[in-house]
């Protein structure tokens, strides 16, 4: 075949390296060393191998066409003399189909399919595959339906079918090809019987997917390892684990995978022990050092609060990436080291790290943050440096960390600046209106989320009806959380409770705050009793503060709480005995209150006083001021609240 015009044309665009492979290959006779060619050889090996090249290195563009060009001007591809010449053709058909999937160039590859002279499984396979991995699953399964004849489909059909079955909408699908599957006999192949296992617990179906693994008469490592890590995706952290002992009392041993799959059910579970002796297998087998593995110890040592472990394993690794740095430091602020944790961010700085989102989403996330606004605007910084502000997760964080340093209008600039907002920056920025007292704003900003289409969730409600406690608006936080539970389905935590107990004590209705608690579905706990007991507080209600303090002793012992607010109950009473035997009572139970800290940030100086604090370096001129201050306030009119007693005296 005449192909001179082509492998010119080609020269004149691809790399030298691949004008080398031309030269050299058997598909080309030379007439000179400058490798001018007049006859195309028909070499189908070779082919294959320069079409599978060209998709590989990306030099599709210049060369896919123009291969494509010459298959088609040769007679022997369309008719073929004979068997071996047949079936030759058809590997260079498929090749040159592959190629055309794998550049992306799906209209074209369905054109070529329906245009080629001959086709197999193959053929239909790689059309199919190219439909399910860009996600066109609709055009893949009109496909699949035509497919749907005796020997038009094999196991690797099924496999390429389930490989796009990745979420709950999708479980229905995965039936119906497990049913196809039983029907084809291909039930009992291990690879369609592993791809059904992730199939169905990548969609919900735990289930289905633990009966599929029970009924393979033959399993593999990967069998194994689809079950576990289908376990620890769905939750089942104690269901994976059990399942892992069971591998290894039997012949399959597990991989790096089943080994990774173990430490996330152990960080899932809080299962330290059992992740050390998963730490201990992974030395004994020699693959304790790969860094996937190391960041994931990292990952389970600090989940399950043993920070020392985690930071040991980080600190023997031969090699660090951003991955196992990003893992240790949101593994020191989920532990309270938040200056710890301050402290190995500025070393990833120093060291050159890649800085990604997600490690300025850590360590917004770190309430050392919180209390230095300075801080969080050199973060803030950073951020926009970077371009990460349109990451949904760190403006989330950059929301959280200004309302909590008390800095409404940066936080709700931050949420409207947003290009794309989920449910937790709707929740972000709610609970930031209710947290500075806006309980209006939040129930207009909720408004807006609902005509938004944004389904609220129960922090949502959370939130929302902190903000009616805090202005009192104790009917619109009542028909609130009748809406949550009749319209969203959402049953009430004890943090809701609270809240509604919280609302109604404010308002001075303790009787009915009582009587909410009485008719609860669920035991009340610390929370509820303690709200109740505040607002008894609030109000100076011996006789239902007393009921409530009791009910906190009993579900709650090691509480300062009932203890100081009976004190401040009888202090505001002036009965001075009863507030004496309540102190007794607290000094014999061994009970200690937590100390109240007070901060405040100077020319981003962060300073910490408690009560009466003499240790501060201006200690003795603060004191001085707020003495002066203290006359002030007489002459403005300010009353001593004797509800303060307590914590002055002790």
């Amino acid at each position: 075949m005449n192909s001179r015009w082509v492998i010119q044309k080609l020269t004149s665009h691809i790399p030298s390296c691949l004008s080398t492979i031309l030269c050299t290959s058997k598909l080309l006779t030379q007439q000179s060393p400058s490798c001018k060619v007049s006859t195309f050889l028909l070499n189908h090996v070779d082919i294959s191998l320069l079409l599978s090249i060209c998709g590989r290195e990306g030099w599709f563009p210049h060369l896919g066409p123009s291969l494509h060009a010459s298959v088609i001007k040769s007679p022997e591809f369309f008719e073929p003399v004979d068997a071996d010449i047949h079936r030759n053709a058809l590997v260079v058909w498929n090749s040159l189909l592959a190629l055309y999937v794998r550049n992306g160039e799906l209209i074209d590859a369905r054109k070529l399919f329906d245009e080629m002279p001959m086709r197999d499984n193959v053929s239909r396979n790689t059309v199919f595959n190219g439909f399910m991995k860009n996600r066109e699953i609709q055009s893949g399964f009109v496909l699949l339906k035509r497919m749907l004849t005796p020997g038009g489909f094999d196991q690797a059909t099924l496999t390429i079918a389930l490989s796009v079955c990745d979420t709950p909408e999708l479980c229905l699908v995965t039936k119906m090809i497990h049913g196809l599957a039983v029907l084809s006999g291909y039930d009992n192949v291990i690879p369609v019987g592993n791809s059904l296992i992730t199939s169905y617990y990548k969609c919900g179906c735990s289930v289905s997917g633990r009966m599929v693994f029970d009924e393979m008469v033959q399993r593999n490592v990967i069998t194994w390892t689809a079950v576990i890590t289908g376990l620890v995706q769905n939750e089942l952290h104690e269901d994976g684990l059990r399942l892992f002992c069971l591998m290894r009392r039997g012949l399959v041993q597990p991989n790096s995978v089943t080994y990774l799959s173990a430490l996330s059910a152990c960080s899932g579970s809080q299962r330290v022990i059992e992740g050390k002796q998963v730490h201990a297998l992974l030395w004994k087998v020699g693959i304790e050092s790969e860094l996937r593995v190391e960041s994931m110890l990292m990952d389970m040592y600090s989940k399950c609060g043993s920070i020392e472990d985690a930071w040991n394993v980080f600190e023997s690794a031969e090699e660090t990436d951003e991955v196992s740095m990003t893992v240790m430091l949101a593994g020191l602020a989920q532990n309270g080291s938040e200056e710890e944790a301050i402290h190995f961010f500025i070393r990833m700085l120093q060291d050159g790290v890649e800085i990604d989102a997600n490690v300025v989403s850590a360590v917004l996330g770190v309430s050392f943050v919180d209390n230095s606004l300075g801080l969080g605007k050199q973060l803030h910084s950073l951020v926009i440096k970077r371009r990460f502000s349109g990451n949904t997760f760190v403006s989330n964080g950059l929301i959280n960390m200004y309302s909590k340093c008390g800095d409404l209008d940066d936080s709700l600039s931050v949420f409207r600046r947003m290009s794309e907002r989920n449910y937790v920056s709707w929740n972000s920025m709610i609970a930031s209106f209710a947290r500075h007292g806006h309980g209006l704003a939040a129930l207009k900003l909720y408004e807006e989320m609902i005509r938004q289409d944004v389904k609220p969730t129960d922090v949502t409600f959370l939130s929302l009806l902190h903000a009616c406690s805090h202005v009192k608006l104790i009917n619109k936080g009542q028909e609130l959380l009748k809406l949550m539970q009749d319209v969203y389905g959402i049953e009430p935590r004890t943090a809701h409770n609270a809240c509604i107990v919280d609302m109604l004590g404010r308002a001075g209705r303790l009787e009915e705050a009582k009587s909410f608690i009485d008719s609860m579905p669920t035991k009340p706990d610390c929370l509820v009793w303690q709200a109740l007991l505040g607002a008894c507080s609030f109000y100076g209600d011996t006789q239902i503060g007393r009921y409530a303090a009791e009910q906190l002793f009993l579900s709650a012992p090691d509480s300062s709480a009932p203890h100081i607010l009976m004190a401040n109950i009888y202090s505001s009473r002036g009965q001075w005995k009863e507030r004496e035997k309540t102190i007794k009572r607290m000094k014999a139970m061994g009970v200690t209150k937590e100390t109240g800290v007070s901060w405040i940030e100077i020319e981003n100086q962060t300073h910490r006083f408690v009560a009466d604090d003499k240790l501060h370096p201006q200690g003795e001129a603060i004191h001085d001021v707020l003495s002066e201050l203290f006359v002030v306030m007489i002459d403005e009119g300010y009353i001593h609240d004797k509800r303060l007693l307590f914590c002055m005296n002790t």
